[in-house]
């Protein structure tokens, strides 16, 4: 439903987000060092588990694809980013910028996904740990991960198919990346229809896979109740690496949904800050975290270091 405003001829987005920064070097050089650290360690876990035939297992399957996924999430938005703190390019053509979008929206969805995927996992795995094998093999894995791939690629479809014909009345971006409402509020439209639709899906996509991490934890906590004191041990070890990924996806997200609620106002700088944290800090967490905590990927990434120390 457009509006009566005059559209423009748009080749290109003005980037912001980052105006009010006082010290945007530094800003920059952070985010270039947890870009690097994301993309360097979730390349050292998909090369471990890719070369290790020992850990072509279920669960080591679904670390590899979140290794992916977190790479696509933080090189989606981050060198848009730097560019734009550390070289001062504060703007973007408007093909990439609805590329970018299309595909840092995937690997949010993709995100959520994994995290639900990888909590049935682990569910299966405490539940019937002697069907584990037999219920759960690795070709079933990579077919459902396969199958979620398409399912986040067509949900995410829905978003550039509504920009893309729509006018634009304005070149500035809210943001330093291009977001989905950032752009469409650069649109000539009537943006309540839009919005509701991406609403329904996105609280759809939240609802559905938050509520699947928690169930599943919930019959974890039941099993665990009933086990001996070295597998309650056991099962926590294996359980909290993945919690921690959770909470550090999850947080951001609720805490913007929960303050609304409450009727706490959130500003423009504020809310920027939480979808930057989205996009790079699960990312750099997630790999560190399933490195130190999970055996097999500590023992692999140790010999490495060892090698080249003696070497």
């Amino acid at each position: 439903m457009p509006s009566h405003n005059a559209s423009i001829e748009l080749t290109a987005f003005v980037l912001g987000g980052f105006e009010t920064t006082q010290r945007p070097f530094i800003v920059g050089v952070s985010i270039l060092f947890l870009f690097i650290v994301a993309v360097l360690a979730n390349m050292v876990n998909i090369v471990i588990i890719a070369y290790d035939k020992k850990l072509h297992k279920p669960m080591f399957l679904l670390i590899c694809n979140l290794a992916v996924v977190d790479i696509l999430c933080t090189t989606s938005i981050s060198p848009t980013m730097i560019g734009t703190l550390l070289a001062g390019v504060n703007t973007i053509s408007y093909v990439p910028c609805v590329v970018e979008m299309y595909i840092m929206h995937v690997g949010g969805v993709m995100e959520m996904f994994a995290l639900a995927v990888m909590a049935f996992d682990r569910l299966i795995a405490v539940s019937c740990p002697f069907q584990y094998h037999s219920y759960l093999t690795n070709l079933r894995t990579i077919l459902l991960v396969y199958m979620l791939w398409i399912a986040a690629c067509c949900f995410v479809a829905v978003m550039p198919a509504t920009v893309l014909p729509l006018s634009h009345c304005h070149t500035k971006l809210i943001y330093s990346f291009c977001d989905y409402a950032a752009i469409m509020r650069t649109t000539c439209a009537d943006l309540g229809y839009y919005f509701n639709i991406i609403t329904v899906i996105s609280f759809f996509l939240l609802f559905f896979t938050f509520s699947l991490i928690a169930l599943s934890y919930f019959f974890i906590a039941y099993f665990v109740k009933l086990s001996t004191s070295e597998e309650k041990r056991k099962m926590g070890s294996t359980c909290l690496s993945h919690l921690i990924v959770v909470v550090c996806f999850y947080l951001p997200m609720f805490m913007r949904i929960v303050l609304s609620r409450m009727g706490v106002p959130l500003t423009a700088e504020q809310r920027h800050g939480l979808s930057v944290w989205s996009y790079i800090g699960p990312p750099s967490v997630n790999p560190v975290v399933y490195s130190l905590r999970t055996k097999e990927i500590r023992q692999r990434v140790w010999s490495i270091f060892k090698r080249a120390y003696t070497s």
